[in-house]
């Protein structure tokens, strides 16, 4: 089985991933679904973050940037997986990571971003799962604002579902996603 395989089938014994073509399920963007892909629940699991992070990790290494993350909660523990295992590995990459704020603290500094990043560095933004972008490309927004230079974005999942990865590409963002819902689908097939 290949490492992709292990992260699709991770996704299946982690129940991350449901399907219900009757019901369905509604998503952030109101919509309705025939698949749920809860990567908060995968992510809770250290065998899965290895996968996530190896694969991550080999699908990035082409890629020059200084820092990555994207919006507070989901995707905090995946630029964190990224970050530990790049530095971990042989060609060590030190990948410093940020979160931004769904709003600006009303205390402290009132930073939208927190974490190492400065002016001018190339910077990724991740999520657990692409649908219409939305979430995605806020976080490409604010990081713009505050300076950074994107030109990638990084999922776990893309669904396939309310042209996601156009509109996230017609902001000149390249996006590199380790599954999607057809992936998870083959899984639940095989077993």
């Amino acid at each position: 089985m290949t490492v992709r395989e292990q992260l699709a089938k991770a996704f299946q014994d982690t129940q991350a991933f449901k399907c219900d073509h009757e019901k369905g399920f509604k998503l952030a963007s109101g919509e309705i679904s025939p698949f749920y892909v809860d990567c908060r629940a995968l992510m809770a699991h250290p065998e899965a973050r290895r996968l996530v992070g190896r694969l991550a990790y080999e699908a990035l290494t082409d890629i020059e940037f200084d820092c990555l993350g994207g919006l507070e909660l989901g995707a905090i523990p995946i630029a964190v997986t990224i970050s530990d295992f790049a530095c971990a590995a042989p060609c060590q990459r030190l990948w410093r990571t940020f979160v931004v704020r769904k709003q600006a603290k009303d205390h402290g500094l009132g930073k939208l971003i927190e974490g190492s990043v400065h002016p001018g560095d190339r910077a990724l933004i991740v999520d657990d799962v692409l649908t219409s972008g939305g979430s995605l490309l806020k976080a490409v927004a604010v990081a713009r604002e505050a300076e950074l230079r994107v030109d990638h974005a990084f999922v776990i999942v893309d669904r396939q579902e309310q042209d996601g990865k156009a509109r996230v590409e017609r902001e000149k963002v390249q996006l590199i996603s380790l599954l999607t819902i057809q992936d998870l689908m083959n899984m639940v097939k095989k077993h």
